[in-house]
């Protein structure tokens, strides 16, 4: 098993910055990748971005390109979502997902989520 925690959501302008957390307990943290997903009021939850287990490569919805970066430190178990240039439809609650296949836009293990709200 694994247990993924999420922090850093908040209230922020449009135009601000936020930097969401996830520490990764119960696996080998560094034998996978990473992603950030995120799910809108009344709308399904979709990939924002993931980061190879290496911490080398990395991918993006086109939605965020530009605007976040995904990091990661698998010394600490932690994953960083840096999110800059923000407008409200980035408003929704994030997650924080292992993912068994680095290509696959897809997780399989989540957290609880953390809130992130952009007012205009």
């Amino acid at each position: 098993q694994v247990q993924l925690v999420e922090s850093g959501g908040g209230l922020v302008q449009a135009g601000g910055s936020l930097r969401l957390s996830c520490a990764a307990s119960g696996r080998t943290f560094s034998s996978y990748a990473m992603g950030w997903f995120r799910q809108a009021p009344g709308k399904e939850r979709e990939f924002v971005a993931a980061i190879s287990a290496s911490g080398l490569v990395t991918y993006y919805a086109d939605s965020v390109k530009g605007r976040f970066t995904i990091s990661r430190d698998n010394a600490k178990s932690t994953v960083t979502l840096q999110m800059i240039s923000m407008n409200a439809e980035d408003t929704a609650v994030y997650y924080c997902s292992l993912m068994t296949r680095f290509s696959s836009r897809r997780g399989d293990y989540w957290g609880q989520g953390t809130q992130v709200t952009v007012s205009s």
